[in-house]
């Protein structure tokens, strides 16, 4: 008995902190919007986060787009091949990078990126008291740290997916083409007939929501960080777990609404 007294405990107390969690996101979020529309407009500040988020990122997006798609053409050949149907690789490729994979693999890499370093920056500088020095300097810390960097993740994630769906479908023509010697104008012809504006646009709409999703979260968990240096690396791990769940559960609800 008693130890069932103590398992309910422990689970109610871990549903409050989420719960209380949730509201402290949901609190900055608010915060977040409110001075996102305040001018002035922090110009250099959002691009030098859009470079740091970005530019910094498009080696490590182009390394994962390229392979995945030359993956995808790699098992979708073996797949079509049982079929006699080897010229649908190319349009498999195409959907599955402007669709899923390009915008989802894109976030995973920003977050585990960016959205790591954005925790950590924040919370060094929460342990070092720079935060309460913005306040003591009557300078709202949102605007100066938070919001510069949700607007470059809002605002590259798009882009930085529509590199990876470049180069994810190059890699695929590579590896379907010159390889394994699927007709070049067939697997052209299908990706044209086949994808179509509606599935790069909802591609981009997801990466924009997931943009949102990993500054978001990774700013709250080092804003918000307590415990001095172990607070930092245990504040960027929760990060990064937290965002990377988010983007994926994301996923599954956008998918079921846009297709």
């Amino acid at each position: 008995m008693r130890n069932l007294i103590v398992a309910i405990d422990g689970l109610g107390k871990s549903v409050l902190r989420a719960v209380e969690e949730m509201g402290s996101i949901l609190i900055l979020f608010v915060s977040v919007v409110n001075w996102m529309l305040r001018p002035p407009i922090k110009l250099r500040l959002i691009f030098k986060q859009m470079e740091f988020v970005g530019v910094k990122s498009l080696f490590v997006v182009v390394l994962t787009g390229t392979f995945t798609g030359m993956v995808m053409a790699l098992q979708g050949y073996y797949g079509f091949r049982m079929f006699s149907a080897e010229s649908m690789v190319g349009s498999t490729v195409a959907l599955g990078m402007t669709r899923e994979l390009g915008p989802v693999l894109t976030a995973l890499m920003v977050t585990a990126r960016a959205g790591s370093a954005m925790a950590a920056e924040l919370g060094t500088m929460r342990v070092t008291e720079q935060i309460d020095a913005l306040y003591a300097m009557s300078a709202n810390p949102i605007k100066y740290l938070i919001v510069p960097r949700v607007i470059a993740g809002v605002v590259m994630l798009p882009l930085l997916t529509i590199v990876a769906d470049f180069v994810g479908i190059l890699g695929g023509y590579f590896v379907g083409v010159p390889v394994l010697g699927i007709n070049a104008g067939a697997f052209v012809n299908n990706i044209t007939m086949l994808v179509g504006l509606d599935d790069i646009y909802n591609g981009l709409v997801k990466a924009a929501c997931f943009g949102f999703i990993l500054s978001l979260f990774s700013c709250y968990k080092g804003f918000s960080m307590t415990g001095g240096a172990e607070g930092v690396g245990k504040a960027t791990t929760e990060a990064v777990v937290l965002s990377s769940i988010s983007i994926l559960v994301s996923d599954y609800f956008l998918t079921a609404i846009m297709f």
